[in-house]
């Protein structure tokens, strides 16, 4: 059975939403483990088998898989009949994958620049920047509700993520916030934050 190595309310928790999201709680162990955290407290746990002791981690047998973007695609792959994902041969693979990627090598960097107030030509060269960010959503969603098409899928659970957690933070578009309210309105979110409120510290 696939096992998540999961610490709650942190960037893993968008994999347990995913597993909710597809219902297979029942095929896929999950396990918390602490994880240092940015206000000092926790700290490296010795049942973490990731390299780096962070989460997700995604163990299934002896393969394993770290990254958000990569254990979505590994998972949806996984169970195709979920809906969530596209796999090999469906017209949207290309899209998918794109978004995917797209979270991981530029949207997390540039929310995280922004945040810690860095700037430097070569970073946003590399990157591009908040507003360049910003259009490439309000482009996405402007005729449709979801980022590919009709059908809610994993990426815009992956690419609504950080604006669940920082709403300050939320472009202020109209088709973005509207499509971030679609994305927490889902059954399974509402399931999963009750999930993780009752396993985090008091």
């Amino acid at each position: 059975m696939p096992t998540l190595y999961h610490s709650p309310n942190s960037r893993s928790t968008s994999i347990l939403l995913l597993i909710e999201e597809m219902g297979v709680s029942d095929r896929i162990d999950v396990i918390d483990v602490s994880i240092a955290r940015q206000d000092g407290s926790g700290g490296p746990d010795a049942d973490n088998p990731h390299p780096e002791k962070k989460v997700p981690f995604l163990t299934d047998g002896d393969d394993h898989v770290r990254e958000r973007g990569a254990i979505i695609a590994y998972l949806t792959d996984m169970f195709p009949d979920a809906g969530l994902g596209r796999p090999v041969g469906h017209p949207q693979r290309g899209k998918f994958l794109s978004w995917l990627f797209y979270y991981q090598g530029v949207m997390e960097p540039v929310l995280v620049l922004d945040w810690a107030g860095i700037e430097h030509p070569a970073l946003q060269a590399t990157f591009r920047d908040r507003n360049a960010l910003v259009a490439r959503l309000a482009e996405a969603l402007k005729d449709q509700p979801y980022l590919l098409g009709q059908e809610y899928s994993a990426v815009d659970l992956l690419l609504s993520s950080p604006f669940q957690w920082l709403p300050d933070a939320a472009p202020e578009q109209p088709s973005i916030q509207a499509w971030i309210k679609r994305c927490t309105a889902r059954p399974a979110f509402a399931a999963a934050m009750a999930r993780e409120n009752a396993a985090a510290p008091a």
